[in-house]
């Protein structure tokens, strides 16, 4: 594991050509941000999460390296302010890469390996329940269909990811396991203008986290359940600033704050990009 660097500047707010700046809280809550090679981690220290992650993703550049890397506390904070190791030991939670290992991989095959290496800093984890169904498959797979839709203009997005630090979220060996997980997509659509565009997911892995630590057992159906949503709704649900990506939103106006605004994913075809 690389040692953090001076020379990691985190994610830009301008890479898309439009200014996205990277989400924040709504509230007062304290939070630490921890810049790595292409992207950000903005940790909430109370909930020892983070409450906000951003990635530039140059999908002309990406490289397919081996995976490489072991998860380790980041020196820069507190190993209090962190969900280390001790969280997912002896049960059923994976280390859910929240930037996923891939997504700051690109450019020179140094910097692309040292990107990738740097996501396996505890900051970037969040508990997932390990049941693994189709549903968590097209989580992990968002960006990829992304990119793919992207490559027909100037291949670059911007991803932010994080769980839903909810108060009701259960605890759990002296954290609590958030039971959701929000990301948001963003492009350029490339046509001239820079006009910027957007989509919202949430994943919900309530069955599953609460089986993994004792407090329920698995519904027949349980799993991980994914649904694009109206980015209006993730603003409220994750207490978080998402700014212009409100109103870049691709899905078309809706009453949001309601469940039949959400709109429930079984594959990449049923995404709605334009």
């Amino acid at each position: 594991m690389a040692e953090p660097s001076d020379d990691w500047t985190g994610y830009d707010p301008d890479f898309l050509g439009a200014a996205v700046p990277l989400p924040t809280p709504l509230g007062d809550e304290e939070v630490v941000a921890l810049t790595y090679p292409r992207f950000t981690v903005l940790v909430e220290t109370a909930r020892r999460f983070a409450i906000s992650t951003g990635v530039n993703i140059d999908g002309a550049a990406l490289r397919d390296l081996a995976r490489r890397g072991d998860w380790d506390l980041d020196p820069r904070l507190p190993a209090s302010d962190q969900a280390g190791p001790g969280v997912y030991t002896a049960n059923d939670l994976d280390r859910g890469h929240l930037v996923r290992r891939r997504d700051p991989g690109w450019g020179t095959e140094a910097e692309a390996r040292a990107a990738m290496g740097a996501t396996f800093f505890y900051p970037n984890a969040a508990p997932q329940a390990a049941g693994f169904n189709q549903s968590k498959e097209l989580w992990l797979g968002l960006e990829d269909h992304v990119l793919a839709y992207a490559d027909a203009t100037d291949q670059r997005v911007s991803v932010f990811t994080a769980p839903v630090l909810a108060a009701g979220d259960p605890p759990y060996r002296g954290i609590r396991v958030p039971r959701r997980f929000w990301k948001i997509a963003a492009w350029s659509t490339g046509d001239g203008n820079g006009e910027l565009a957007a989509a919202g997911f949430v994943l919900d892995q309530t069955e599953l986290v609460d089986a993994a630590i004792g407090q329920g057992a698995v519904a027949p159906l349980g799993g991980f359940r994914t649904f694009q949503v109206p980015i209006a709704d993730i603003e409220p649900l994750a207490g978080i600033d998402l700014g212009p990506l409100v109103a870049a939103d691709v899905l078309p106006n809706a009453e949001t704050a309601r469940p039949t605004a959400w709109k429930p994913l079984s594959a990449p075809s049923e995404i709605e990009l334009s």
